[in-house]
């Protein structure tokens, strides 16, 4: 990001996507281009991967329940993964920008609603066979379970025609600091009030 931008309200990337399209590889680029960009790493109450996530319980998970701390919710892979409020105020301290990764628009749509930021919502994409291949190359073990999660974010996205993207990335034909130096331009020139 440049420096010297105009005093803005807490910003945030939502980064939504099928299995393996990219969103980790164009985030860790992100932070290479500009360190104020962070992955946020969502709660996750559960078992398998445990890298890229803050591993919680259920009695933590119906405490933030409870005090109404719950942004996004989704059970996916037999799994609970949780967008929380005091993770994102955490990510977003000092003016940092945290890159949110969803999977359904549902989590586009809450996320927007439920905690005030600018976000900049971008759509990275990737063939069905690319994730078909990407996936045991990141080391997944239930490629197939990818493979039913992309077509149901390709199903999620069609029943959302309108929804807004600032930009949209086909990971297939663009590298991954292509996309970020594109993802960067775009935050930069959001207006400072949206």
């Amino acid at each position: 990001m440049t420096a010297g931008l105009p005093d803005r309200p807490p910003r945030g990337i939502l980064m939504y996507g099928p299995p393996a399209s990219g969103k980790d590889t164009v985030t860790a680029a992100l932070t290479e281009l500009d360190p104020r960009y962070v992955p946020f790493t969502r709660l996750k109450i559960g078992k398998g991967r445990t890298a890229g996530y803050r591993m919680s319980t259920p009695a933590q998970l119906a405490g933030l329940e409870a005090a109404g701390d719950v942004v996004y919710r989704n059970d996916r892979y037999g799994n609970i993964y949780v967008v929380d409020r005091p993770g994102l105020e955490q990510a977003m301290d000092g003016g940092r920008v945290p890159v949110v990764h969803l999977g359904q628009m549902a989590g586009v749509e809450q996320v927007t609603a439920r905690f005030p930021a600018h976000w900049t919502r971008i759509l990275l994409w990737c063939s069905r066979e690319t994730t078909a291949r990407r996936s045991p190359l990141r080391g997944d073990t239930d490629t197939e379970d990818r493979l039913h999660a992309w077509d149901a974010t390709r199903v999620d996205l069609a029943a959302h025609p309108y929804a807004r993207w600032e930009l949209r990335v086909d990971t297939d034909g663009t590298a991954p600091r292509e996309a970020a130096k594109r993802i960067d331009t775009v935050v930069c020139a959001s207006p400072p009030s949206a």
